[in-house]
């Protein structure tokens, strides 16, 4: 069995294995014309469950041939064109490159003797990071596995710095098109149901800073405490950017840590176009950026980014095994103390070559293009009598609804568009996510992808429509 151990007596079967993998991985890439094959629960479990897992195949070949049937010929193919659906990128090729050193390497980025130069990649990245938000000198942060961990610590931050003892009079304000995480995270710090204040938002999907300020008033008035404001850079349903220089406002007048939930709209800080659409993220305390949402990085490639250093001692903790407290004065890098995870995986690795071959300007282009791309959409939906579209994108978000002329039943209309969403993921045609709105059911395009191009949203538009009047022909004949 020592013969599959990684090492240098092993370099060659390593190299010829995974060399197998890339190949078989290549040629499905190559090959798939569509982004899912429309597989099922109930047809694909049971070759899952038929493995027995105490015999093993014991060839590379035969493992690859059976993960064939099992993965890799049903899985949700992000790179293709016609997958509009979450917040799932298509990756550029230095990423991977980066996730193949990393995981024959195998750092682990807690602490310096085990990571070394990989310490000061991800510290050198955080830097870069901070100094593209405009943090200043004293900003710091961490690599996380993704934006909800980044928002956790975040408020976890917040938290201790509001010094307040008694935690039932902590509150966060969100906006109603936030992120669930930051419930989530109320929940995980202790805090009660009451202790996130939900803010409106205007016909755009934008916080109301008025309604804010009512908000943090009211809080006072009522001798509670402004625990955090959670702006939002990029909203998940709608990718609407919160009035950032207004709430910074009201957070430094109120006295309230600012964090930014900018897990989608990092990409722009890499853009060459939009930058200036998240002005004001500069003033926040602290900030959630996704590199594997719109910097085109495998999953997970998150950070969570602070003005202030000396706040993410909330988070350290010493153990005499890993990370004793006499490294501090001997100034030796555990990145440990900063994070909430110990074992990390070199995830930074991947954001360092891809900027070291394609740079940033790289980066902002391709985030540029589909932000254009779905201002694109954007018309198409505006002008298609059909659907009906909710706002303009902000980001590269449209949420839409099919609408058809002989419906007036807005709840059959909601049947119609669920409908069309789930014959549409089992045809495998195309792949597209679905919300509701004033609870009413949407479709929701996430543009993530340089390759799609307006043909792609039509004829994906074409067949939702398909759909829809297939399912309200068979309901009129169900009716009758």
């Amino acid at each position: 069995m020592r013969s599959h151990l990684l090492n240098g007596l092993t370099a060659e079967h390593y190299r010829r294995s995974v060399t197998e993998g890339v190949e078989r991985v290549a040629a499905k890439l190559a090959a798939t014309d569509r982004p899912f094959t429309g597989v099922t629960v109930d047809a694909l479990a049971p070759r899952v469950d038929a493995v027995d897992l105490d015999r093993p195949l014991g060839d590379t070949a035969a493992v690859l041939d059976e993960l064939e049937d099992l993965y890799l010929r049903d899985a949700v193919y992000f790179h293709h064109p016609r997958y509009l659906a979450h917040l799932n990128c298509p990756v550029v090729i230095p990423a991977v490159l980066g996730e193949a050193v990393l995981s024959a390497v195998n750092s682990s980025l807690d602490t310096w003797d085990q990571s070394a130069g990989g310490t000061l990649i991800e510290r050198r990245l955080v830097d870069w990071t901070a100094a593209r938000i405009g943090l200043g000198p004293n900003a710091d942060g961490v690599f996380t596995s993704g934006g909800t961990q980044s928002n956790l610590q975040a408020l976890l931050l917040a938290r201790e710095e509001a010094k307040s003892d008694d935690l039932g009079r902590l509150r966060i304000f969100a906006s109603e098109a936030g992120h669930f995480s930051v419930r989530k995270s109320a929940k995980l710090l202790g805090l009660g149901p009451e202790a996130v204040v939900t803010v409106p938002t205007g016909h755009d999907k934008r916080m109301q800073t008025v309604a804010l300020a009512r908000e943090l008033e009211r809080c006072a008035e009522d001798g509670l405490v402004p625990m955090a404001v959670v702006a939002t850079a990029g909203t998940t349903d709608f990718g609407s950017i919160d009035p950032l220089p207004e709430i910074a406002g009201l957070c430094a007048q109120y006295g309230v840590w600012m964090h930014v939930d900018a897990a989608y709209g990092c990409g722009l800080l890499a853009s060459l176009k939009h930058r200036d659409r998240i002005d004001g993220i500069e003033r926040a305390d602290s900030v959630t950026v996704d590199y594997h949402k719109s910097f085109f990085q495998p999953v997970s490639s998150s950070a969570v980014l602070v003005r202030d250093a000396a706040t993410l001692r909330h988070a350290t903790y010493h153990a005499e095994y890993l990370n004793p407290r006499r490294m501090v004065a001997e100034r030796i890098p555990n990145q440990v103390d900063k994070s909430l995870q110990t074992t990390r995986r070199f995830d930074a690795l991947k954001l360092w070559l891809t900027l070291r071959t394609m740079g940033a300007d790289g980066i902002g282009q391709l985030f540029d293009e589909v932000c254009e791309l779905a201002r694109q959409g954007w018309r198409l939906l505006a002008a298609d009598p059909r659907y009906d579209v909710v706002v303009e994108p902000s980001l590269s978000t449209l949420v839409f609804r099919y609408v058809p002329a002989a419906v007036t039943d807005p709840a059959e209309t909601d049947r119609a568009n669920l409908y069309a969403r789930k014959a549409l993921f089992a045809s495998g045609d195309a792949v597209v996510a679905g919300t509701k709105v004033g609870g009413r059911q949407y479709l929701k395009f996430t543009l993530l992808n340089p390759e799609t191009t307006t043909a792609d949203i039509a004829a994906v538009l074409d067949l939702i429509a398909g759909h829809a009047e297939q399912y309200l022909g068979e309901s009129l004949d169900r009716a009758s």
